[in-house]
C-alpha cells in the first residue's frame, strides 16, 4: 500500500470526520496515532487495522510537545500531521462574551500552530506534510460561527504561511470541506428527510462522507502529492448553488 511503513498522527482522531481520516490512512498502510482530550467509544479500525489511541489536550502546549516526543519515540518517525480537532457550537456573536469565542479561535487556529510546531523536527526530518482540515466556513461570512470562521480563514493562511518557510523539507496544505454527513448530522439537519434536503442543495447532491475527506488528506500526504504545498483543496461537492438564481424571476417569453 502507498503509505507503508510512514506514521501519521490525527488530531481529533476518534469520531467523525476525524475518524474517517485515520481510518483512510489505516487503509493506505500507515501507522495512525488518533489524539482527542477523551478515548472513543470503539477502537477506531479499517482493513484488519487499528489506531493508537492517546489522550492529550492540544490547548496544553507542554502536554502536545510531550505527545509528539512519545510518538516519535515509539515509531521512531513522523511522516504527517493531520490537524482535524476543532469545532464550535452555534452561538451568535451577541450571546456569548469575548473570552467564549476566543476559546472556539484557541481550538481551531491555536491549537492545530501548536501541533504543528511541536509535531516540525520530526516531520523536518522525514520530510513529511501537514495537512490543515479547513472549513469553507473560512470563504464565507458564517452567521452563528462567527469566531470559527474567522478561525478557519487564518487557519488556511497560516498553512501557506508553513509551506513557505518549512520548504523544501515539510509539506502543507489545506483540505477545505464543505458538509459533512456524520453520526452527528442529526443535531444539526434533522432527520433523514432533512439530512437528504440538505444534500440535495449541494451541487454533487449528498453531503460528503468522512472518507471523502479522508482520501483527499492521504492523496496530500503521498507521493502523489510531492509538488503540492500551500494549496488547499475545495471538497465541498462543488460549493452552494448562488442564492440568487433561485431567486431570481426570468421571462421566459423574451
Amino acid at each position: 500500500m502507498e503509505l507503508d511503513g510512514r506514521v501519521v498522527v490525527v488530531t481529533g482522531g476518534t469520531r467523525g470526520v476525524g475518524a474517517g481520516i485515520a481510518r483512510s490512512f489505516l487503509a493506505a498502510g500507515a501507522d495512525v496515532v488518533v489524539c482527542a482530550r477523551r478515548p472513543p467509544e470503539e477502537t477506531v479500525s479499517a482493513d484488519g487495522r487499528k489506531a493508537t489511541f492517546t489522550p492529550v489536550d492540544l490547548r496544553d502546549p507542554a502536554a502536545v510537545q510531550d505527545f509528539f516526543g512519545a510518538v516519535a519515540n515509539r515509531y521512531g518517525r513522523l511522516d504527517c500531521l493531520v490537524n482535524n480537532a476543532g469545532g464550535t457550537p452555534y452561538r451568535l456573536l451577541g450571546e456569548g462574551d469575548a473570552q467564549r469565542h476566543a476559546r472556539v479561535v484557541e481550538l481551531n487556529l491555536l491549537a492545530p500552530l501548536t501541533a504543528s510546531l511541536a509535531a516540525h523536527p520530526w516531520l523536518r526530518e522525514a520530510r513529511g506534510s501537514v495537512v490543515m482540515i479547513g472549513s469553507v466556513s473560512g470563504t464565507r461570512p458564517s452567521p452563528g460561527t462567527a469566531a470559527y470562521g474567522a478561525a478557519k480563514a487564518g487557519l488556511e493562511n497560516l498553512a501557506r504561511s508553513m509551506a513557505v518557510e518549512w520548504a523544501p523539507e515539510v509539506r502543507v496544505n489545506s483540505v477545505v470541506l464543505g458538509m459533512v454527513r456524520t453520526e452527528l448530522s442529526h443535531l444539526h439537519y434533522g432527520d433523514e428527510a432533512g439530512i437528504a434536503s440538505v444534500g440535495a442543495t449541494v451541487p454533487l447532491g449528498r453531503l460528503a462522507e468522512p472518507s471523502d475527506v479522508g482520501e483527499a488528506a492521504v492523496f496530500l500526504a503521498s507521493d502523489r502529492a510531492a509538488y503540492v504545498s500551500g494549496a488547499s483543496l475545495l471538497v465541498h461537492g462543488g460549493g452552494e448553488r448562488p442564492a440568487f438564481l433561485d431567486a431570481a424571476t426570468v421571462n421566459k417569453e423574451n
